[in-house]
């Protein structure tokens, strides 16, 4: 197998300290490695496998010679830098927003829809945090009933919104167990002892962006068709990490509780911890550090037919972003495509 030059764009932060780790942890294989990052971080030591290195400022020609970008710097910087990563030969492994919902640009859950990698053509984007998750649920339910209608709710930890929404809710905790006042700034509300439903900017039609992430994301990377009915509400709670999500999915055909049970506790990725006799159903603290979805709660849908409601739980730092991108630098790897 052919070993890649690979560069890690965004090497400092929050997602990017999450690929190194997981680089190190399934032994992805390379020749040279490189860690790129702003010009405030560059200069920066990195420990990796024992070795130390200089964090480069990412600019076009730090790509020259890479064969493969594992990026989380955000979209202004894909934007930027992406197209450039590419005209130098390299793959490049988004996980910002910025090329997501491009016609051109394969959006893959590896495992899910790996097959898709084939279409590159230079760049491939890594889904939403939310989505991301719900896809290794959603792929052996569908792939067995076929989705009809869907409907999302998801409780979202404040890791997903970087380094400073974590330090705000240590802060605003404090300060309201001592009775202090606190001014929010990562979020537009409180978030200690509370839940905020708004995550990103509203969209025309009242919904969020990150709801219409869900939504679109979801369709394109299972190819459903433009009208299947997908609705979403995304809610910001005060957990560290992990994301939690409550599903409704009506099939076309007719599955049973047990039949979508069977089919989960087979799927890739996804591991079942459903026994309420014994309390047993996945939370935020089991999945975080972890890197299987966990599914729970499946049971018979009572306001639709042909319908499964479920609760799934995954570390959205890992499978939401770092870990995702991992495997599909993988994926790549193995299917020879860079």
């Amino acid at each position: 197998m052919k070993k890649p030059n690979i560069a890690v764009l965004g090497a400092t932060g929050v997602v990017g300290r999450e690929i190194l780790s997981i680089l190190k942890e399934n032994e992805v294989p390379y020749k040279d490695i490189k860690f790129l990052a702003s010009a405030k971080s560059a200069g920066k030591k990195i420990e990796f496998k024992g070795k130390e290195y200089t964090v480069i400022e990412a600019t076009a020609d730090v790509f020259e010679g890479i064969d493969i970008v594992l990026a989380s710097a955000g979209g202004a910087t894909s934007l930027a830098l992406a197209r450039e990563a590419v005209k130098r030969g390299a793959v490049y492994i988004d996980n910002s927003s910025a090329f997501r919902m491009d016609k051109d640009v394969p959006l893959v859950i590896a495992g899910v829809n790996d097959e898709d990698l084939k279409k590159h053509k230079g760049i491939i984007a890594n889904p939403n945090c939310s989505t991301s998750q719900l896809m290794l649920v959603l792929k052996p339910l569908h792939d067995y009933a076929g989705i009809k209608r869907l409907i999302v709710s998801t409780y979202q930890a404040v890791s997903g919104a970087g380094l400073k929404a974590i330090n705000e809710l240590t802060e605003s905790t404090k300060a309201k167990m001592n009775g202090e006042s606190f001014e929010p700034k990562a979020f537009k509300k409180d978030i200690a002892f509370n839940v905020i439903p708004q995550i990103d900017v509203f969209c025309e039609n009242g919904y969020t962006k990150e709801e219409m992430k869900v939504v679109n994301e979801t369709k394109k990377i299972l190819h459903l068709s433009e009208d299947t009915p997908i609705t979403c509400t995304a809610v910001r709670v005060p957990v560290y990490n992990s994301h939690s999500e409550a599903v409704t999915i009506e099939f076309k055909k007719e599955i049973t509780s047990d039949k979508a049970r069977e089919l989960l506790k087979k799927a890739w990725g996804v591991e079942v911890k459903d026994d309420i006799s014994n309390f047993e159903y996945p939370t935020a603290k089991d999945a975080s550090g972890k890197n299987p979805v966990y599914a729970g709660r499946i049971r018979k849908d009572l306001a639709f037919d042909n319908a499964i409601s479920l609760w799934c739980v995954a570390d959205n730092l890992r499978i939401g972003a770092a870990l995702n991108t991992v495997r599909i630098a993988e994926k790549v790897i193995e299917m020879g495509l860079f």
